[in-house]
């Protein structure tokens, strides 16, 4: 099972009037669950843990069950009550306790919607956090030059989100184009504004099937490549390989970029789609409003797009693309995950500045300040674009992992 509820109850208390407004209570709830009653034993093997407080005098009780659950799992208490028999304020004793010991915590009480968003948004955390463990992410290549910022506590990663990187030769890409396929999808072929960008396609579809032969050989979910060097080493770009892996959900990330890809992965793990990397390209404090851009994005993000060629370059490939507007998160996490940045906002439209990254994006943020915040304390410069207002769950999941 997702869910696990274990319980508290006070021997004070008549076990079958207590019984019977647990079954009451969770039925009202509607959720499928594990019920363990009081055997802890597989506490902290689910993707949520959820400890029902019956009834007061149950402080004691958890206070003694405390080392041995500490053990188990170092994620935070969840303590669930409906009120009923104090049990109101023996959760909030016991979380008090928490808290002076420096352990987090959180009762869920309320109206039945309230309580059950809150517990689709923590299992929706736990499962990335399970998904999460023990996968690879990969670094091709080493770091662009001029990411002078963005750097990596790979310790801090493995322990928080049990996730490993690892470091793979960008010649490696280079060696695996010798034997893969130019079969050009027809989608791409039917994006393509000149015969000069069909031409570069042959190149664009031979970078991608080595990087999809890298991920496979090395059992990745996703890495972030050094892509400008393609530029020199191919005359051609990474943008279409890494906006067809995004699309099938493998994260694929530009310019070697850790803490971008890592974003990216969180949310591909929450949400199930890896999101625009791209830079912001103009910042309006008092609107709040944003021009952010790139040469790449997931294909599963566009309502529609064209091929054009790479900005800075002028070659190789790259992707105009539109996506519909709507409400949008902004979101960064830090390559140690001390600091992370969320936004929420609308995205207003899509434009085509022949002096900018193919595709551009115009977003309003919600609040104004964050758009103050970019330049005053900013996680490097690429930023991930998300559809969809995602503040709730990211501010849980970095609460709990």
């Amino acid at each position: 099972m997702k869910i696990a509820i274990y319980t508290l109850t006070s021997p004070l208390h008549d076990v079958q009037a207590v019984d019977r407004a647990t079954q009451d209570f969770l039925q009202s709830l509607g959720i499928c669950y594990d019920f363990c009653g009081e055997d802890y034993t597989t506490y902290g093997t689910h993707s949520l843990d959820l400890i029902f407080v019956r009834t007061g005098g149950t402080e004691g009780v958890f206070r003694r069950l405390l080392p041995d659950l500490r053990q188990r799992s170092e994620r935070p208490f969840y303590l669930l009550t409906s009120g009923q028999s104090n049990s109101l304020a023996a959760s909030m004793e016991i979380l008090s306790f928490l808290r002076q010991q420096g352990i987090p915590g959180e009762i869920l009480h309320g109206s039945d919607d309230y309580v059950v968003h809150r517990i689709e948004v923590l299992l929706t955390v736990g499962e990335a956090l399970h998904r999460m463990k023990g996968k690879r992410l990969a670094i091709v290549g080493q770091p662009s030059d001029w990411l002078i910022s963005s750097t990596a506590d790979r310790v801090a990663i493995r322990q928080r989100l049990g996730v490993e990187l690892r470091d793979i030769d960008l010649q490696e890409v280079l060696d695996g184009m010798s034997d893969t396929s130019d079969a050009i999808p027809q989608e791409w072929f039917d994006h393509a504004s000149t015969e000069v960008i069909r031409h570069n396609l042959t190149g664009a579809v031979r970078i991608y099937y080595s990087l999809r032969k890298l991920v496979k050989k090395y059992q990745l979910q996703g890495f972030t490549i050094r892509c400008f060097d393609l530029l020199t080493a191919l005359r051609n770009t990474g943008c279409m390989a890494l906006a067809q892996l995004n699309s099938e959900g493998i994260v694929a990330g530009c310019e070697g970029d850790i803490p971008a890809m890592l974003s990216m992965y969180i949310a591909q793990s929450l949400f199930g789609v890896t999101g625009f990397q791209c830079n912001p390209a103009h910042i309006d404090t008092q609107t709040g409003e944003l021009l952010l851009a790139h040469c790449t994005i997931p294909f599963n993000m566009l309502d529609h797009y064209k091929l054009d060629t790479h900005f800075e370059s002028g070659i190789g490939v790259g992707i105009n693309g539109y996506m519909s507007a709507g409400p949008v998160t902004l979101f960064k996490v830090s390559g140690d995950l001390r600091r992370y940045y969320v936004a929420e906002g609308m995205l207003l439209r899509c434009e085509n500045h022949p002096n900018l990254c193919r595709t551009q994006a115009v977003i309003r943020l919600d609040d104004a300040s964050k758009a103050t915040t970019l330049l005053i304390n900013p996680i490097g410069n690429h930023h991930i674009l998300l559809p969809g207002h995602c503040r709730t769950i990211l501010d849980t999941f970095f609460d709990v992992c």
